[in-house]
């Protein structure tokens, strides 16, 4: 959006303004900071809300190094666990997938709304950044010139504020002032519907197991995943646009027993729902990320389904590639990450889309009410079990790349 100048209206400058205080935009103004560049987080929601905020809780470990190199995994390395397996069941029967042994790297469960606080903490509390809370009518301005600048109105006076800057990080999200900002026609957004749903539940009983539990079931697909010793997350695969208030606490309970069921299997540990929302589950990706001076990072630019646990570490891995190109250009004028920053994301973000696709046939395929689909179902599953090969290439993608950032 272009419009007026801001010189006849006070403003503060600063070499970048960071809108949205997720994972992506905390990360990047936390490696501002460490380098002493100045910026601004702007976030519509309280500081109190985004801790609370109920989210995902796999992160991969090359980000958990990656944030460890920064300053930013204190908590996290001592309180995470780590996972080193993942068990699907199937056709009555367990079968547990050790992919450290295959690899020698784990998954790490932290919940999201932890590696929030955590973030927030170190980027106000300890290296003296500069974040605004609960801020409203966000808008972005003359993102194609050499002075940008961010308007928006404070909670407190209810005043319009101006922040001039050099660089945008939007990462408020897919309904947020950034991708608001983007022209008609400068960015392609392709996205792809599944056709299901996952009724989202949350649950005040310890985890029922040691790893993450995939049910493959004619009913539908059931997800176990450990969020803590007291909550553990559950999917169960629902039809698209269903009404949470269908599934009452017995239907959930039943559903989940049911799908999860497997010989030798423990029972499951059952408590109170503490959540319960359906997700129409579909992906999308902006490309490209940038447009003149503001630089799209996590949902912004992109969202993969739940399915493969995979949308928090593609926000981080963004995050690490911008923050680091931001210090490099405004320290030291080299532009080439900036300038390269949308094509080294998109490698690594479709990738996980297209995992993430192979994974859904796979959980959802024998529900599908086709017999072709649940005979090549069971055929992929099979071939995990039976191939080293096939198994090593999951591995691979379910860990994500281990790369150094």
């Amino acid at each position: 959006m272009t419009t007026d100048s801001p010189s006849s209206r006070s403003s503060r400058h600063v070499p970048v303004v960071v809108v949205g205080a997720g994972p992506a935009g905390l990360t990047v103004g936390n490696i501002l900071r460490a380098a002493s560049v100045d910026c601004v987080v702007l976030e519509a929601e309280s500081r109190e809300f985004i801790e609370r905020r109920p989210r995902a809780g796999v992160i991969e470990e090359w980000a958990v190094h990656a944030l460890q190199r920064r300053g930013l995994a204190d908590n996290l390395s001592a309180r995470a666990e780590r996972h080193s397996s993942c068990e699907f069941r199937f056709g009555g029967e367990r079968y547990r997938f050790s992919y450290t042994e295959l690899t020698g790297r784990h998954h790490w469960v932290y919940p999201q709304p932890l590696l929030v606080t955590d973030l927030v903490r170190e980027y106000v509390d300890v290296r003296g950044g500069d974040a605004r809370f609960s801020v409203r009518d966000v808008d972005l301005h003359d993102l194609d010139t050499a002075r940008p600048f961010v308007t928006y109105t404070c909670p407190e006076t209810g005043e319009q504020q101006v922040l001039t800057c050099d660089f945008v990080v939007g990462a408020d999200g897919p309904r947020g002032a950034a991708r608001a900002a983007l022209p008609p026609g400068h960015a392609r957004i392709a996205r792809h519907d599944y056709g299901t749903g996952w009724l989202a539940l949350l649950a005040e009983a310890p985890p029922s197991g040691d790893c993450v539990l995939f049910g493959v079931h004619p009913n539908g697909f059931a997800g176990h995943m450990a969020r803590s010793p007291e909550v553990t997350r559950f999917y169960l695969q629902c039809p698209p646009g269903d009404d949470p208030e269908n599934w009452s606490h017995d239907r959930v309970w039943s559903e989940l027993r049911l799908r999860l069921q497997a010989a030798d299997a423990p029972p499951l540990v059952e408590g109170p729902l503490i959540e319960k929302r359906v997700l129409d589950l579909h992906d999308y990706v902006v490309e490209p990320m940038m447009y003149g001076r503001l630089f799209l990072a996590g949902d912004s630019a992109h969202l993969v389904a739940p399915i493969a646990a995979k949308g928090m570490n593609l926000a981080l891995h963004d995050a690490f590639l911008l923050g680091d190109a931001l210090v490099a250009y405004l320290d030291g004028g080299d532009g080439s990450g900036l300038d390269g920053y949308s094509e080294a994301c998109l490698r690594r973000v479709w990738d996980y889309q297209e995992f993430s696709q192979w994974l859904s046939e796979v959980y959802h395929g024998t529900a599908a009410g086709d017999p072709f689909r649940a005979g090549t179902t069971f055929a992929r599953l099979r071939r995990l079990f039976t191939s080293p090969a096939a198994a090593a290439a999951f591995a691979e993608q379910y860990l994500g790349a281990a790369e150094r950032y």
